[in-house]
C-alpha cells in the first residue's frame, strides 16, 4: 500500500489499475459506494485518485476551513478501506486550466494507464468544471477504460455527502455527522503551550489550533480523546471557542480529559466530538465560569456514560 503525491513518472506496479475518482473528504457511505464500485471492477484490486489541495481551496482560498479530515487521516482511512494505492493529484494552475479531455489523457491514460474508472454521479472536472460523469464515460469507451457511474447514496440523515457532514459540524450536531461519516468525527493535531488559564481554574487543557480542518459550532462538547493514535480513548470535556470571559482570541480547541494530569505538549491528540452540551458563553466573573465548567463536566461525564 503506498501514497504517491503526483500522477506523473509512478512506478509500473502502480498503474493500469481500477480507480475510483473524486474528493473522497470524510469518506462517507457515498464515497464508499464510489470504491466499492472500483474494487468489483479490479476484480478486489483497487486505487483511490484524489485532489491535494482540494480544487475548493485552489479556487476560493478566503474561504473558511473546510477539510473533514486532513490528507493524512483521509488517505490512513482510505488505505484501511481496502484501497492499495492512494493517487493526490497535485491540483495546480495547470490542472485548473486542462480541459476535461486533456484531463483524461494526461492524468488518467499516460499518467495512472487506468483500467477502469469509478466516480459519483455528481463528479464534475476539467476546466471551468466542463466534464460531468457521462462525458468521463464517452471519453472512456474512446480511449479504451470502462467508467462505473454511482448513484446518489440516501442515509438516515439525508443524502451522504460531505456538505451535510459540514452543515451538521457547524450547527453543533455531531451525532448527525458521525451517522454520516460511520463514525464520530475526530479533530487531531499537536498540543501547543496555552495560556494555562484551565491549570489554574482546576481543569488543565490540552490545546489544539485545528488549522484548515472545518471548524464546528463553539461552545462545550462531550468528548472521547486518544493520545499519539494508540492506547484508550479516553473521556472528557471540550471548549471550542474563543473564550470571551478570559479575553478573545483564535479559536482554539481545549480539552480536559478526565481523571489525567500528564504532560501532554508536543503529543499527537485526537478528540472525537460526541455530543454538543452549549453554546460558548461570556460569564460575568471565573467564579461564575468555573461553576459552569464543574456543570458541563458533570454533563460530559453523564453523556459519555450511555454511549
Amino acid at each position: 500500500m503506498a501514497v504517491y503525491a503526483d500522477y506523473r513518472g509512478l512506478p509500473a506496479s502502480a498503474r493500469g489499475t481500477s480507480v475510483a475518482l473524486g474528493n473522497f473528504d470524510g469518506l462517507h457511505a457515498g464515497h464508499q459506494a464510489v470504491m466499492e464500485a472500483a474494487k468489483q471492477a479490479g476484480g478486489g484490486k483497487f486505487a483511490v485518485a484524489t485532489f491535494e489541495p482540494p480544487p475548493r481551496a485552489y479556487f476560493r482560498p478566503s474561504d473558511p476551513p473546510f477539510r473533514i479530515f486532513r490528507p493524512e487521516r483521509r488517505n490512513n482511512a482510505i488505505l484501511a478501506a481496502g484501497a492499495d494505492v492512494v493517487f493526490e493529484l497535485p491540483f495546480n494552475g495547470e490542472m485548473a486550466s486542462m480541459t476535461d479531455e486533456s484531463f483524461v489523457r494526461e492524468v488518467l491514460v499516460d499518467g495512472l494507464a487506468v483500467s477502469h474508472v469509478s466516480v459519483g454521479f455528481d463528479f464534475r472536472f476539467g476546466r471551468g468544471r466542463m466534464g460531468h460523469a457521462q462525458r468521463l464515460a464517452s471519453l472512456g469507451r474512446a480511449l479504451g477504460f470502462g467508467v462505473t457511474i454511482v448513484e446518489e447514496v440516501i442515509e438516515l440523515e439525508g443524502k451522504a455527502s460531505s456538505t451535510a457532514i459540514r452543515q451538521a459540524l457547524h450547527a453543533g450536531e455531531p451525532e448527525v455527522a458521525a451517522e454520516l461519516l460511520g463514525t464520530w468525527w475526530i479533530a487531531d493535531g499537536v498540543v501547543e503551550s496555552g495560556e494555562k488559564n484551565g491549570r489554574t481554574l482546576g481543569f488543565p487543557t490540552a490545546n489544539l489550533h485545528l488549522g484548515d480542518l472545518i471548524h464546528p459550532r463553539h461552545g462545550i462538547y462531550a468528548v472521547r480523546a486518544r493520545i499519539d493514535q494508540q492506547g484508550d480513548w479516553l473521556d472528557g470535556v471540550a471548549n471550542f471557542g474563543r473564550t470571551p470571559t478570559t479575553g478573545i482570541r483564535d479559536p482554539l480547541l481545549e480539552t480536559h480529559i478526565f481523571d489525567f494530569d500528564d504532560d501532554l505538549y508536543g503529543k499527537w491528540l485526537e478528540v472525537q466530538l460526541v455530543s454538543f452540551i452549549r453554546p460558548e458563553l461570556k460569564f460575568d466573573d471565573l467564579d461564575a465560569l468555573v461553576e459552569a465548567m464543574h456543570a458541563d463536566a458533570a454533563e460530559a461525564r453523564k453523556r459519555l456514560a450511555k454511549r
